[in-house]
């Protein structure tokens, strides 16, 4: 669980910034931007004024936020008539996170306080969550190890004949025996998914979701992810999931086969695997986030490879790389136009992967924290691709 001293030296940060561009405080209802703040993922807004000491108002489960929350202040949600008496005339400017805040959310915040002037304070959120402490590179390295032994397990049970379904099933069977907890959180409007994909022969379909793989999945409905389709000899599969532990998301891919590759996948997954040392030995404060994709997608030209590159050839995804901790998709992004120095301690997932329509997906994914000497990789396994 989150410490009071952790939390507050995530609040101390917040503060900071909320005083340096002059707003006043900043409202949160996201449950998990309230989690990373307070410790309790409770039905709740938390208030936190640029100065003084912040208040969390809970709907449900009052009693257990009191006793999850680092804030002292943890109390009842106050009625409507309660609530604007909490904020003082000289409070003018409220912080709000508008890539994530409904509509509806906001115009009942702004009837409650009207006459204040709401003000987007996402990428303040986003910026201070995006720099891991040393306890939460700790929870990090935890869920690595875990989800890292599940991996190591495949080949025992990894079988020509089974459906990718199966497959997907058996591993994520052991995952949750292991501790995961399964919610993989994003922050994207429009994106989901059900912990991650096992996928093979129907690996190249493309399909919504913002990544080099998507899978077919089980239909229309949930099209991401395992399909029903038989795991064949001689055929790629890719296993690509998250570990979640203690709330902490880290995001790995390793790559099958039963049997023997085609030339053009080993030489897909061999540049997949120098694109991913240039990044990792690269990985370092200060160098920009686009220059990095640039130099991959580079690479993958060189090799003959740039219409596969993260995707099947006119499907492919704007990026390389992406930062993970309590959401998969948070900052920052290795991707053309995130034109912003990486920081010590953040967090990224890298995945050079490649599609090859008709004949299946290469790659490689691990999660690393940024570091002054490069990565420092949190998924500590081989990256070979395993024969069976």
């Amino acid at each position: 669980m989150l410490n009071k001293q952790e939390s507050q030296q995530r609040i101390t940060r917040l503060q900071q910034e909320l005083k340096a561009k002059g707003i006043d405080g900043a409202l949160f209802i996201y449950p998990i931007d309230v989690y990373y703040f307070t410790g309790t993922r409770q039905n709740s807004t938390l208030w936190v004024p640029a100065e003084g000491k912040p208040r969390l108002m809970v709907r449900k489960s009052v009693s257990r936020a009191i006793k999850e929350s680092c804030i002292e202040e943890t109390v009842p949600f106050p009625s409507s008539k309660e609530f604007p008496a909490l904020f003082p005339p000289e409070l003018q400017k409220i912080g709000f996170t508008f890539d994530v805040a409904p509509v509806q959310q906001y115009n009942y915040y702004a009837k409650l306080l009207p006459g204040r002037e709401f003000v987007d304070v996402s990428a303040i959120n986003r910026e201070i969550r995006s720099v891991k402490s040393e306890w939460e590179l700790g929870q990090m390295r935890k869920s690595g190890d875990m989800i890292c032994q599940v991996f190591r397990e495949v080949p025992g049970f990894l079988k020509e004949g089974m459906r990718e379904v199966d497959l997907a099933a058996e591993f994520e069977c052991r995952l949750r025996k292991a501790g995961s907890e399964g919610y993989v959180r994003m922050r994207a409007f429009n994106q989901e998914l059900f912990q991650g994909l096992a996928v093979s022969s129907a690996a190249c379909d493309p399909g919504f979701f913002d990544g080099a793989v998507t899978g077919q999945g089980m239909s229309s409905a949930s099209p991401h992810g395992a399909s029903a389709a038989v795991i064949k000899a001689n055929t790629p599969i890719l296993v690509d999931y998250t570990g979640i532990f203690n709330g902490y998301i880290v995001d790995i891919t390793r790559f099958f086969v039963i049997g023997k590759l085609a030339p053009e996948l080993e030489h897909g997954f061999a540049t997949a695997l120098a694109i991913q040392k240039y990044l990792v030995d690269n990985l370092k404060p200060g160098v920009i986030c686009e220059e990095l994709f640039l130099k991959a997608a580079e690479m993958a030209e060189e090799a003959g490879l740039g219409r596969n590159f993260m995707g099947a050839p006119g499907e492919n995804a704007k990026f390389v790389g992406h930062g993970v901790g309590l959401e998969l998709d948070e900052f920052p992004v290795l991707a053309q136009g995130f034109k912003v120095p990486l920081r010590d301690g953040q967090t990224i997932a890298i995945e050079p992967k490649f599609v090859f329509p008709g004949q299946g997906v290469a790659g490689i994914e691990n999660t690393f924290a940024v570091g002054k000497n490069g990565g420092v990789k949190l998924t500590d396994m081989p990256d070979e691709v395993v024969y069976l």
